[in-house]
């Protein structure tokens, strides 16, 4: 049974970066669209990042230009590196399989997450 477990957020001062890591078990995730979501508090969860099977990008507007999202099918993990952090950045980051390999609607179980902060 699949199982993602998020890692690598933090507190970071505007301007920083963050690594985030999404390491998956149970499951290969390489014929699964992959992508990054978060929630902040009082919002509803939004997609920000989706990489495709085929490793095809795709980004919120939001964060066009300073986030990266790439996938190691060796290691069953998706990372999402983010640059030039803002405060509004700030939110609980979760990843998930896409449905297939080119949706990025969620269809597996949700982690726990990991919370970024961005504060000076």
């Amino acid at each position: 049974q699949l199982r993602l477990v998020e890692s690598g957020g933090g507190l970071v001062q505007p301007g920083g970066s963050l690594r985030l890591s999404c390491a998956a078990s149970g499951t290969s995730i390489s014929i699964y669209a992959m992508g990054w979501y978060r929630q902040a508090p009082g919002k509803q969860r939004e997609l920000v990042a989706g990489i495709t099977r085929g490793g095809n990008t795709n980004y919120a507007d939001s964060v066009k230009g300073r986030f990266t999202i790439s996938r190691d099918n060796a290691k069953n993990t998706v990372y999402l590196q983010m640059n030039s952090l803002k405060f509004e950045d700030t939110a609980v980051y979760y990843c998930n399989t896409g449905k297939s390999g080119y949706s990025f609607s969620p269809g597996g179980p949700w982690g726990q997450g990991t919370q970024v902060t961005v504060s000076s």
